[in-house]
């Protein structure tokens, strides 16, 4: 349904230093990186190379959170995640687990960006 999203955060560059090191375990990297007006842009692609997820710099102060999951290959994958945000001491909003009420084989965790985002990292399989 979606071609690419857009997120504005405080610090270009802390965010997207921040998602790259957390969600390398999904194929997670950087496409494309320039200045629009003085200011960074970065968009960042998964594993088809593709810029999807774009960082740019924050207009006003931020006045709702946002809500974005990353699919994962595997659930070893969300483990992965998991233990980048650990060991870069990213707040875990909920660790790794099966959440039925979604579907069964929903495995996801849940974190907070920079910015106080909850973004995730799930898979969708038995």
């Amino acid at each position: 349904m979606f071609d690419h999203i857009g997120v504005q955060a405080a610090d270009v560059a802390a965010s997207s230093a921040f998602y790259l090191a957390t969600f390398a375990a999904l194929g997670l990297r950087e496409a494309v990186r320039f200045e629009r007006d003085g200011a960074l842009v970065v968009g960042l692609a998964g594993l088809d190379g593709q810029p999807a997820f774009w960082l740019s710099p924050a207009g006003g102060a931020e006045a709702r959170e946002l809500h974005v999951a990353f699919r994962a290959q595997d659930r070893e994958a969300v483990d992965a995640v998991h233990a980048a945000a650990v060991a870069g001491g990213v707040e875990v909003l909920h660790a790794p687990r099966e959440w039925p009420e979604y579907h069964p084989g929903y495995y996801g965790v849940f974190l907070r960006d920079p910015d106080g985002h909850n973004v995730e990292a799930v898979h969708h399989g038995p």
